[in-house]
């Protein structure tokens, strides 16, 4: 609140006392904050896309610290900023809004959402790159065979399906013609997931420039390798993915049959699988479901934000959201995911 003198000073220029008015408005608005705790479960739910209960959990689960101190000393609690992050993500608001909510400054909240954003990422982002992991184990995985099978899928050993995305973003200044991607003829980034039986991403590439193919983003990502040494059996028998036409036939990728002329059995085969492959696409769609914000690309600024970082980070949340609360490809497949912890630890 300005003092005396700034008031009296300001009285006798118009334009000054214009400016401290709005000034002071502003303190006022953003001193004004939503009652968190007074919403009900079903308002909790909508803003932060969890449950009031299960937000200490995840808070916790997901390791972040009691007290969050960022770069600039701007203090918060763990849950409190990972509530500012998931409301940040969840709808394409500006700062300015979310000022409102939380009774912060702008550039208190860029500084909270940037500093949770890196934690989690720094955190928890090998488990969207290493397959050696408890729940992907070659028990878990035989189940996840088995899943798929019973949905009428061909396919013997397949235990995942793998598909690429392209993500719009903000046209650049610079190196536009890096990003343009030319088959959805837009600016964008490219990330690769896999997507297991029940509902989970296990495996996210990214991000990597839109004007990239499939098959070039796929030897990048070295997921074949790993494969090799994760899904192959001691009676070197394989679990594989199976994807679409755009990547190279492997043990570990199997793609549908191609060609102008292939016999009905081979069609048969392609209908069927691609009955059960449509699932990845559900767990894209779920990652902009949840968090809409990274769905407005004008937000989407390369240069200016931590584009690749924002759905690095919502795969991850979205995955939790997927153990807490199910998600529509594992009741397709009729699949539990893991546990929070089995899955964080």
């Amino acid at each position: 609140m300005a003092d005396n003198s700034m008031i009296l000073a300001a009285l006798e220029n118009d334009d000054e006392l214009l400016l401290l008015l709005n000034t002071e408005e502003r303190e006022k608005s953003v001193l004004h904050k939503v009652n968190i705790d007074a919403l009900n479960d079903e308002q909790f739910r909508s803003m932060f896309r969890f449950q009031r209960e299960d937000m200490t959990r995840l808070s916790c689960a997901l390791r972040l610290p009691t007290k969050v101190v960022c770069e600039n000393r701007t203090v918060c609690s763990g849950i409190q900023g990972l509530c500012i992050l998931i409301r940040r993500l969840a709808y394409p608001s500006r700062l300015e809004d979310l000022s409102h909510v939380f009774g912060r400054s702008k550039a208190e909240l860029s500084y909270i959402c940037n500093t949770v954003l890196n934690l989690i990422d720094s955190e928890h982002g090998h488990l969207l790159e290493n397959l050696n992991q408890s729940w992907l184990a070659h028990n878990q995985l035989d189940e996840m065979v088995d899943s798929v099978r019973r949905c009428d899928a061909p396919l013997s050993n397949c235990w995942g399906f793998i598909d690429g995305t392209v993500r719009p973003i903000c046209r650049p200044q610079e190196n536009q013609r890096l990003v343009f991607n030319g088959h959805k003829r837009i600016h964008g980034l490219k990330f690769q997931s896999i997507v297991t039986p029940n509902g989970m991403i296990a495996h996210l590439f990214g991000p990597i420039e839109g004007r990239r193919h499939v098959a070039g983003m796929l030897r990048e990502s070295g997921i074949e390798t790993q494969m090799q040494r994760y899904m192959t059996t001691q009676n070197n028998e394989v679990y594989s993915v199976y994807g679409d036409p755009a990547y190279p036939i492997s043990p570990y990728i199997i793609p549908p049959f191609r060609g102008g002329v292939i016999t009905a059995q081979q069609m048969r085969f392609n209908k069927k699988m691609s009955a059960v492959r449509v699932s990845v696409e559900w767990t894209f769609g779920k990652v902009l479901s949840l968090f809409a914000f990274l769905d407005y690309k004008k937000n989407q600024k390369l240069y200016l934000q931590p584009v690749g970082k924002y759905y690095r980070v919502a795969a991850i949340l979205t995955n939790c959201h997927t153990i807490l609360y199910g998600s529509e490809t594992g009741k397709f497949f009729g699949l539990c995911p893991p546990t929070l912890d089995e899955y964080l630890s």
